[in-house]
């Protein structure tokens, strides 16, 4: 047991040499090292994907990337075969490795333009990657239009609410659930606040339409049945394409302008174009009247 007990340790020791060096992005250090391993534990399991990664280590390179396709071509040899052979041999420092690759390739992609056929091939869904809200914000605010495109919309919103809070991002997230309530849909899934997750789960339970995530599209208009105090932070969303949902959500803002005002008469013609326009959403402002 002993002379086993040796051995294993100096593997471990071996291993420790390798890892020590890639993560000190030192290419020449970490050869070194796995010619080592690989004379004195040649049946090691992790003799390959170390080779990998301190090959990879070797090609590291600041430069920018000179077109799209060249970051295409890099992001998915991060993905296919530097993530498996990191997690599979960098125990618990694969993490840290791997996010340095993902901040070198966002540097590296600053200059890239966001083209909407390749929307992954662009610095602020990497800096999104890696957990630089900052970062990825600023990337966002150069792409023009941002706010009337789904993807850049919706990066824009995960880094704000990372940076800034819900409160501060209503509007921000009304605009993304009239444009795509698919993507509103998979950031929810994925945002640890507490309050929109109690708003969207009661929603989920009271209100149906379609039946289906479309639904989402509404949830802007109902939360101003549920919390109306959030009524200024709502009226932050720019006018977007005019959909229903978003009538009825600058509908619901009249509405409540209106009944502080006691105006009964315009809030009886204004309750009923929100019936007109979804029968449900009308419904669940009435419950609370």
């Amino acid at each position: 047991m002993q002379f086993d007990l040796f051995n294993d340790s100096h593997k471990v020791a071996l291993h420790n040499d390798v890892i020590l060096a890639l993560m000190q992005d030192n290419a020449s250090a970490a050869q070194t090292a796995w010619h080592t391993l690989r004379q004195q534990c040649p049946e090691d399991n992790c003799i390959d994907a170390f080779q990998v990664l301190i090959n990879t280590e070797g090609l590291r390179t600041s430069a920018l990337f000179l077109d799209h396709n060249e970051l295409r071509d890099a992001r998915l040899a991060l993905i296919q075969t530097m993530t498996p052979a990191a997690q599979n041999c960098l125990g618990q420092q694969a993490d840290a490795w791997l996010d340095s690759r993902w901040q070198n390739l966002a540097q590296r992609a600053a200059r890239l333009s966001y083209r909407a056929d390749k929307p992954d091939e662009h610095a602020a869904p990497l800096w999104l990657h890696t957990g630089n809200w900052q970062a990825c914000a600023e990337a966002v605010s150069s792409i023009a239009s941002w706010r009337r495109i789904p993807t850049p919309l919706s990066w824009m919103l995960q880094a704000r609410l990372k940076i800034q809070g819900l409160l501060a991002n209503w509007g921000l997230l009304a605009e993304l659930a009239w444009l795509s309530p698919q993507r509103l849909q998979s950031i929810i899934e994925h945002c640890d606040d507490p309050i929109l997750g109690a708003l969207v789960s009661k929603f989920e339970l009271t209100f149906e339409h379609t039946g289906d995530e479309r639904d989402l599209a509404w949830f802007p208009a109902w939360v101003l049945t549920e919390r109306p105090a959030l009524a200024s932070a709502l009226t932050q969303a720019q006018a977007g394409q005019h959909s229903e949902p978003e009538q009825a959500m600058r509908l619901l803002l009249v509405l409540l302008g209106l009944e502080r005002q006691g105006r009964q008469r315009d809030i009886v013609e204004t309750r009923q174009s929100l019936r007109e326009l979804n029968g449900a959403l009308y419904a669940a402002y009435m419950a609370t009247r």
